[in-house]
């Protein structure tokens, strides 16, 4: 929370009562959540704020962003353009470092590259050569503009999850490095459902930090390890992953959209 400060109710112009119960309820699972990073910090021996929260906001409305940013939340994941873009303007007045987690069909990609601060889901090399020309055509070929990527890992035996497969990470990862408007940040992954993996988080994330150790020593400047969701945070904190994906855990279940 910034200083320490509880939600006001002027987080949200207008508010009700629905909307202060709205901000409370989102302050009391944010608070819990913080909680569980720190622990997992110090079970893990890291310092603490060594992992980065990011809050997944997929199909919650863009009043819970302002909510969120209010209670000192920075980053903001999104995994469905045709909702992120809209959810995107309506904040930007906020404070927001904005990351596209979901998969990305190559010809949708300059409307990420407005607005994405990060890429979470590169995992082929058209992608990586969509994204670039994007890139470049927005400007972001400057220093301190690039866009950041990360190569999604799948140690899914299922290729709908989206993802690379191991094996496949360094050369993708030397495409991003050489790809003008593009910067390297390092890997992402999410535990998987099937194959030698399932059902242990920790050892999955403890392959994913290989992964990212290596391509760490191929790219000095790829330290980013995207894992861990609302049920295995612990998992991916203990495996040295330096942000978390959350959503469930701060927003709640909600509707799928249609």
């Amino acid at each position: 929370m910034n200083g320490g400060e509880t939600v006001q109710e002027t987080a949200v112009p207008g508010a009700g009562d629905s909307a202060r119960v709205r901000a409370r309820e989102l302050e009391a699972n944010l608070a819990l959540v913080r909680s569980r990073i720190a622990a997992a910090e110090r079970a893990a021996g890291r310092p603490a704020g060594s992992v980065r929260l990011v809050v997944i906001t997929k199909t919650h409305p863009a009043r819970d962003v302002r909510i969120l940013s209010s209670l000192g939340v920075t980053d903001v994941g999104e995994n469905r353009l045709q909702e992120a873009a809209p959810k995107v303007e309506s904040c930007s007045d906020l404070e927001l470092t904005w990351h596209f987690v979901g998969q990305l069909q190559t010809n949708k990609v300059r409307q990420v590259v407005e607005w994405a601060g990060y890429v979470h889901s590169v995992d082929r090399s058209r992608l990586v050569d969509a994204l670039s020309a994007a890139a470049v055509r927005a400007g972001r070929d400057q220093p301190g503009r690039e866009l950041g990527c990360l190569i999604q890992v799948n140690l899914d035996p299922d290729p709908g999850r989206g993802g690379v497969d191991p094996d496949g990470v360094p050369s993708l990862a030397d495409a991003v490095a050489g790809a003008p408007g593009l910067r390297l940040d390092g890997v992402m992954a999410v535990a998987p459902l099937r194959g030698p993996y399932a059902g242990n988080a920790a050892a999955a994330f403890d392959r994913v930090a290989d992964i990212a150790s290596r391509m760490h020593e191929a790219h000095p400047t790829a330290n980013m390890v995207s894992a861990g969701m609302s049920a295995d945070l612990e998992e991916a904190v203990a495996a040295g992953a330096t942000h978390v994906r959350i959503g469930s855990a701060v927003l709640g279940v909600r509707k799928p959209l249609g």
